[in-house]
């Protein structure tokens, strides 16, 4: 097959109007803003992005950075997207608990990246893939509810996040820095653009965790300063300041 041929079979071609129908019938019962609308559409345009188009190809057969661009996809942005696209009176219907999630999404992420797994999953494309992205896709929506339906306070969102960062990024760093290929599949096949394998899965690893570092400090960086606000407006002696025009 053509490295840059167009997939006849992918995962985005049942998740994605699975998830539209599931939408659409959450919209019809409760109000949904037109900002969460906007971020279904763009998880939509993602997994498209990545399942339906060349980059699946390429993930599927010789570059190994396709296939952890189609990971961090499905295992981080599009569940953020799914998570804020959800109506909050019927998201916190919903209680997730934020010890067993990050557990649970770094196990995922851990458990497929070793290189038995990773390898048994892209040589039975139609039934271990499959399931690798499904258990990415629940893994990561379980990982962002709590930040976003949960009700800890913000300086235990930022936390969390910090945590899920510190935890996670060592994987990426790893796999950037080992002097050899770990993914005998990828091993086995030519690469493209030049590229040697070491090459490949050093992008790969570095794009990884770059990817994470901006997500997740993002991400942190915002509940972080909404918990300095919140502490600030807490404290009577910096609530009176304000007031007065006096600083301590």
């Amino acid at each position: 097959m053509h490295p840059y041929a167009w997939p006849t079979e992918s995962d985005a071609f049942a998740l994605v109007p699975a998830l539209s129908l599931a939408y659409y019938l959450i919209a019809r019962r409760h109000p949904v803003a037109r900002w969460r609308i906007a971020c279904f559409a763009l998880a939509l345009v993602f997994l498209v992005a990545v399942f339906a188009t060349p980059i699946e190809t390429l993930a599927l057969n010789v570059l190994l950075t396709a296939h952890f661009l189609q990971n961090v996809t499905v295992a981080e942005w599009v569940p953020l997207l799914l998570v804020l696209s959800l109506p909050p009176e019927l998201a916190r219907r919903v209680h997730v608990p934020m010890i067993p999630a990050l557990a649970l999404w770094l196990a995922t992420y851990f458990a497929w990246h070793v290189p038995a797994a990773y390898d048994f999953a892209l040589r039975h494309p139609y039934s271990a893939l499959h399931l690798e992205h499904a258990t990415y896709l629940v893994a990561g929506t379980a990982l962002w509810w709590p930040v976003i339906h949960g009700r800890h306070s913000s300086g235990t969102k930022a936390a969390y996040l910090f945590g899920a960062f510190v935890l996670a990024s060592p994987l990426g760093l790893l796999l950037a820095l080992l002097p050899d290929p770990i993914y005998p599949f990828y091993g086995a096949r030519p690469t493209v653009w030049g590229l040697s394998h070491v090459l490949d899965q050093q992008i790969a690893g570095t794009t990884m965790a770059g990817e994470q570092a901006i997500v997740f400090f993002a991400a942190f960086a915002f509940y972080f300063a909404r918990f300095l606000k919140e502490e600030e407006l807490s404290d009577p002696e910096s609530s009176a300041a304000r007031t007065t025009g006096w600083s301590s």
